[in-house]
């Protein structure tokens, strides 16, 4: 991977040392491996896949499909796959248990805990649903799927037992009326996320894209970290490991290319928002900024109103307060011996 420079040429680095070593050693493409040679490497290890997913009945049939003809079927790689329904209003849960996987309402999944709303949620009820040695998430809206997102993610983590989570990355076509821009997709990564983690948490500089949705870690890795609620999962995930784990226990592979359903500009203000508040609380976490007061957690957005009632501007006001679900392996015995219970049951 190369490193190029626009501005301040002349100035400090914009990427350390450090960062510039470890996107050498720690950078791969999912062509590095075949699924074949990663079930010889298993040996033993168990996989688990968690695809969370709300109102995704278009398309997380095919990607469960994928998963279980290739990396089930005909090569024995992935030994779970398991279908988060984030309280979906659609046919989801059907489509996806038709398609071959397991499916759990978000809401059932650890029962004695209230339930929160978001993205983390979804993703940290996966964790605690399963049981493979490594987990792989995969987003249940992507189109165009290739089992490659899968062996890829799990590549570094088969292979070299210094590697603690893995992180993918790939083009993002945006696609739009006027056509389609190549790379100009991750809006909310170039424009809020990666200034924040460059300004703040520059380490992790050379992760391509800090708030993909498909990655994969250990087990107990996971389970020794928060997960934020919302869609600050990704970026809490990143820094609590770079915190916890140091930089070269993490890794990113190359996928190749994404291609997703896109959210409009109010739906990416209100993700830009939910990022900013977990990097402020990880600021005060780990010492790096004490905040005079704590940042509100409203976020005011102005949508178009209805002609008929002569309301041009609407505005809303949405509550964005940073809630966060401890990690799994700190909860009682009792609240996951009861979960287990129902699992099986």
């Amino acid at each position: 991977m190369r490193t190029s420079r626009h501005d301040g040429e002349r100035g400090r680095p914009r990427v350390s040392a450090e960062v510039g070593t470890w996107l050498a050693r720690r950078s791969a493409t999912a062509a590095d491996w075949s699924a074949g040679e990663l079930v010889a490497a298993k040996r033993g290890t168990t996989v688990s896949v968690v695809i969370p997913a709300r109102d995704e009945e278009a398309t997380v049939g095919a990607i469960v499909t994928a998963i279980r003809e290739d990396l089930v079927e005909r090569h024995p790689l992935v030994d779970e796959i398991l279908v988060v329904d984030s309280r979906s209003t659609d046919a989801t849960a059907r489509v996806a248990s038709a398609a071959g996987a397991d499916v759990v309402a978000q809401d059932a999944v650890l029962p004695a805990l209230s339930g929160l709303d978001g993205k983390g949620e979804a993703l940290w009820k996966g964790v605690a649903a399963t049981t493979g040695d490594l987990v792989v998430f995969v987003d249940g809206d992507l189109r165009e799927f290739t089992t490659a997102y899968v062996t890829g993610l799990l590549g570094p983590l088969l292979t070299d037992p210094s590697v603690a989570y893995v992180k993918g990355f790939y083009h993002r076509p945006l696609i739009g009326a006027a056509g389609t821009d190549a790379d100009g997709g991750g809006r909310v990564t170039e424009l809020v996320a990666r200034p924040l983690l460059n300004m703040f948490w520059p380490e992790l500089a050379g992760f391509v894209q800090p708030l993909a949705g498909e990655y994969a870690g250990r087990r107990e890795v996971l389970e020794s970290i928060p997960f934020v609620a919302d869609y600050g999962v990704e970026i809490g995930h990143l820094i609590d490991l770079l915190e916890l784990r140091g930089l070269d226990a993490l890794a990113q592979v190359d996928l190749g290319h994404r291609v997703h359903r896109h959210q409009n500009l109010q739906a990416l203000g209100r993700m830009a928002a939910q990022i900013m508040h977990t990097l402020m609380d990880r600021l005060e976490r780990y010492d790096r900024l004490v905040a005079a007061c704590p940042p509100a957690t409203v976020l005011a957005q102005f949508q178009r109103g209805s002609s008929a009632d002569g309301v041009e501007r609407e505005l809303v006001l949405t509550d964005l307060a940073c809630a966060q679900r401890p990690p799994l392996a700190s909860l009682p015995a009792s609240i996951r011996q009861e979960n287990a219970v129902r699992a099986t049951a």
